[in-house]
């Protein structure tokens, strides 16, 4: 099995009998990675950098474990890739800004110790709009990222290189976050699973910030299993992160393993997220199978109301960007990145940000910064912060009436570079990911689909309450076998 092409593109379940029944060692699993990348990464460019030397040190590491009967879990020496905004010791740090571009980690993010704990490796920094501000991939300040797909096409972002490598196949699994649908819009567009945790599930401890009270890292995989298994491995309090949630669990993936059916399980549609007018013809019918494949599954499918759903986008670009401009001013060239010399203090600073942040970052800070000025605080920040919780009740009270809520993912397939030149319809990309994020609950992008004539992928997501991921997961997974 050691000569198998795409050894890199299996399931965790698959990698890890063969690297238990010794069919092929860690080292022969990074090799087959590594070279999946040189031949296709060309293309899609989902990489900004591979640390071979690093990745094959930790391979054979695996393998002398391994020898012995020392290995650290079932999955111990297979390779992880890492978004650009999670901190590896030792890696860069760019968050695919030239800001931060001689930017090295000098410490492991937790949910990066805690996968090295069972063994995983490691394996190369993965593209992204900078500082996670976008939804194409096209923001990076290094290079653009293409669809797998389509090389045409944008990934979706701000996880693009994440969901285009696991989507490529160039990586068995990677790690994104999600702000406002960063996980689950990519993973849509590529063709893959992608799983964003209920808020503080998931320790942002080594995740450099965005918007603080929305962040959440996450697991982006080829099927809902091997989602679970990341998933397993990184939950859980970490004291290090003061939003922390108490407890952890680890026993997802065999909840998953185990899920056949939708038996008694109550799914409820949102009525506005079906009703949008920008959902193109070919997500309408694909939401129209995924509903009557659970029909059949067994869940009983009911109607509800998220009224306040329409203030979604607004709501979330006035308090994501107020964070952004709190969080990003601490990048100023002097603690943090590359500095530019000015005659002066203030010149500097104009120097340094000004070359080091591109135009969207550049944006979001100015509307961030006016949004929380004297005079528009009350009228912008606070009102928002009303709304928000609005949205999370009307999440809390379809709880009341169902068990998960189906809905699309993302309005359209992968649209074509540079064809959303307004920031606002670029923004409008998310409006069905970021009511999730602003409530803070638990969602799933599943592949449920693909486009007639351009066979591009067509993802569905599930939203769970939040804490409820085992429900979610096992619903996602019985949905994936029922489209097997």
């Amino acid at each position: 099995m050691s000569n198998e092409k795409n050894l890199s593109g299996l399931p965790l379940s698959r990698l890890s009998e063969g690297l238990c029944s010794g069919a092929f060692s860690s080292v022969e699993l990074v090799r087959d990675c590594l070279a999946a990348a040189d031949r296709l990464d060309g293309g899609i460019r989902s990489f900004i950098e591979i640390d071979r030397e690093n990745v094959l040190q930790a391979a054979a590491a695996s393998d002398e474990r391994r020898a012995k009967h020392a290995q650290l879990s079932v999955y111990d020496g297979i390779p992880f890739g890492v978004k650009d905004c999670i901190a590896v010791k030792g890696e860069r740090l760019s968050c695919a800004s030239k800001l931060l571009a001689p930017v090295k980690s000098p410490y492991d993010a937790t949910v990066i110790a805690r996968l090295k704990a069972q063994g995983f490796v490691p394996f190369g920094r993965l593209n992204m709009d900078e500082f996670a501000m976008g939804s194409s991939c096209e923001n990076s300040s290094v290079h653009p990222t293409a669809n797998p797909h389509d090389l045409t096409r944008v990934p979706g972002g701000s996880s693009g290189g994440s969901a285009a490598a696991v989507g490529g196949k160039l990586i068995p699994v990677a790690l994104g976050s999600d702000t406002g649908g960063s996980i689950r819009q990519p993973s849509a567009f590529c063709g893959v699973v992608g799983l964003k945790p209920t808020y503080g599930r998931v320790s942002r401890y080594g995740l450099v910030a965005f918007a603080s009270s929305l962040d959440q890292i996450g697991p982006i995989a080829p099927d809902v299993e091997s989602a679970a298994v990341i998933f397993d491995a990184i939950n859980g309090h970490d004291p290090m992160d003061s939003t922390s949630l108490p407890g952890r669990e680890s026993d997802f993936a065999s909840a998953v393993r185990s899920a056949k059916s939708l038996n008694g399980v109550r799914i409820g549609l949102p009525r506005e997220y079906f009703s949008q007018n920008g959902l193109s013809a070919s997500v309408g019918k694909a939401m129209d199978e995924a509903v009557a494949l659970c029909r059949k599954l067994g869940a009983e499918i009911v109607e509800v109301n998220l009224p306040h759903t329409k203030y979604a986008v607004a709501v979330y670009y006035i308090l994501a960007t107020a964070e952004a401009s709190a969080n990003l001013a601490r990048f100023d060239g002097i603690r943090y990145g590359d500095r530019k010399e000015g005659k002066d203090l203030i010149d500097g600073y104009f120097k340094t940000r000004g070359a080091g942040f591109g135009a969207e970052v550049k944006r979001r800070i100015l509307l961030g910064t006016y949004v929380l000025s004297s005079g528009y605080y009350d009228a912008y920040y606070l009102r928002a912060q009303k709304v928000r919780t609005l949205i999370r009740r009307d999440f809390e009270e379809a709880s009341k009436v169902c068990d998960l809520l189906l809905t699309p993912v993302t309005p359209t397939t992968a649209f074509r570079f540079h064809e959303k030149s307004d920031p606002l319809q670029m923004y409008l990309s998310d409006i069905f990911t970021i009511a999730l994020n602003l409530a803070g609950n638990c969602g799933i992008s599943v592949p449920c689909a693909t486009e007639p004539g351009t066979n591009l992928p067509i993802g569905v997501q599930f939203i769970a309450p939040a804490m409820a991921e085992k429900k979610l997961l096992t619903a996602a997974a019985a949905f994936e076998l029922g489209r097997s």
